[in-house]
């Protein structure tokens, strides 16, 4: 553990594991990163690229290539193989490219991940997606709603276009609880409605909506969505009323599964917002920590990243 981690005053009270480094000296780190990179010194690029958060490493990109004439990313390239290249790739990609490149991983190759797509739907807000969906624009010259039409039909398509540009427009939680009830009494339960008002309103006036229908119907909504759905739909809504309702519970349910690139994206796309709260959820849930449960699924230099990215044991 960096001590330098506990020095950062300017963060206390952050709910992110990586935190700026308080004594961040870019043109030494460059010498060392340098250094670590021809020799293949693989425990010093994860000292340096693990305590420094994204804004410095982007820092250290410029000023690798200022320095060296070389390119930071092309160099981990040559130096690094497998797990452990892909995370020192991902970590050096500016916030939103990763979010962008997260989704297209989603897409690519046969078949999609649609939960890795409802993942970052679901938690990330309008603005949020709209600024990821320009950067995908810019990075892979498509369209991103286009992509995630030509990856999904049907209803399931409406929820993640419907995600895709969500709004926070103002209403009465009366009548949306009125609606949402009304589609589960009914002899057919209606997607409609549950699309349109779950993509439409801020999380607390939604917490409110979803925790008066459970109270009305007497139901568990996961449990409803269950009987009432199916298909890919059944799981967007699913995962939306549970990102809803607590999405640090969802995330950490998320990292349970314990699959390389899910559990490290996961981590690397909320390490500087809320992964603390994430690994509270994680404990809740499994009755360990994850600090405990990534030793016994991760190896070697992989383990050693994780366990920086994640910190202490909780």
């Amino acid at each position: 553990m960096d001590p330098d981690y506990f020095r950062a005053e300017m963060c206390w009270g952050t709910l992110g594991t990586v935190r700026p480094h308080s004594n961040f000296h870019p043109d030494r780190d460059v010498m060392e990163l340098h250094t670590a990179l021809e020799g293949k010194d693989c425990k010093t690029l994860l000292r340096i690229l693990t305590n420094r958060n994204n804004e410095q490493r982007q820092i250290l990109a410029k000023t690798f290539e200022e320095v060296t004439k070389k390119d930071l990313v092309a160099a981990v390239k040559k130096a690094s193989s497998g797990d452990l290249e892909t995370l020192l790739l991902e970590l050096l990609m500016p916030p939103l490219q990763f979010e962008a490149h997260r989704l297209q991983m989603a897409m690519a190759g046969v078949g999609t991940d649609e939960e890795s797509l409802l993942e970052t739907l679901c938690t990330r807000t309008g603005p949020e997606l709209r600024e990821i969906s320009n950067v995908y624009k810019q990075m892979y010259k498509k369209d991103l709603e286009k992509e995630l039409r030509g990856e999904t039909s049907g209803d399931f398509a409406k929820l993640i276009v419907a995600l895709l540009n969500k709004s926070d427009v103002a209403g009465r939680v009366h009548q949306d609880v009125e609606t949402l009830v009304a589609t589960l009494r009914g002899k057919k339960c209606d997607a409609a409605p549950w699309i349109d008002t779950l993509t439409s309103r801020d999380p607390d006036h939604l917490r409110k909506v979803l925790d008066e229908v459970e109270f009305q119907t007497n139901l568990v909504l996961d449990e409803a969505l269950e009987k009432r759905f199916s298909g890919d739909l059944r799981l967007g809504l699913r995962v939306l009323v549970q990102c809803i309702q607590n999405p640090d519970l969802y995330l950490a349910s998320r990292l349970n599964v314990m699959k390389g690139p899910q559990t490290q994206r996961v981590m690397l796309s909320h390490c500087e917002e809320d992964l603390l709260c994430i690994r509270a959820a994680f404990l809740k849930l499994t009755g360990a920590s994850l600090y405990t449960t990534l030793q016994k699924h991760f190896k070697g230099d992989h383990l050693t990243a994780l366990l920086n990215i994640c910190r202490s044991e909780d």
